[in-house]
């Protein structure tokens, strides 16, 4: 974990990401997760890039069972895009910044 990006569990989830005001993405991810741990540094990146216009954090699976079996997150990484506490996309699978930005900028203007 590092820079802006915050880390979310399951008692913290709903809170945090379904009720905030602002849209939100999601990191599911595991410490034994090659293609997680690729995506981590882009993910924090992007995380300080939106602060304060994206709510951007991490779920581990391992920990958060909940909160990966209510949204039926079986591969990993996955990223949920939430806007409004609707999932408005969602990504399976590791993501390059670029296609990872448009994304986000996408949910924004959605």
């Amino acid at each position: 974990m590092g820079g802006s990006s915050k880390e979310f569990n399951d008692q913290n989830f709903a809170g945090e990401v379904v009720s905030s005001g602002l849209p939100a993405v999601v990191d599911f991810w595991a410490e034994w997760c090659g293609p997680c741990k690729m995506l981590g540094p882009i993910f924090d990146d992007l995380a300080s890039e939106y602060e304060g216009r994206v709510v951007m954090g991490k779920v581990n699976v391992d920990s958060n069972p909940g909160t990966a079996a209510k949204y039926r997150v079986t591969n990993l990484p996955t990223l949920l895009f939430f806007k409004g506490g609707n999932i408005v996309d969602q990504q399976v699978g590791l993501l390059a910044k670029g296609p990872l930005k448009a994304k986000i900028e996408a949910a924004l203007k959605g």
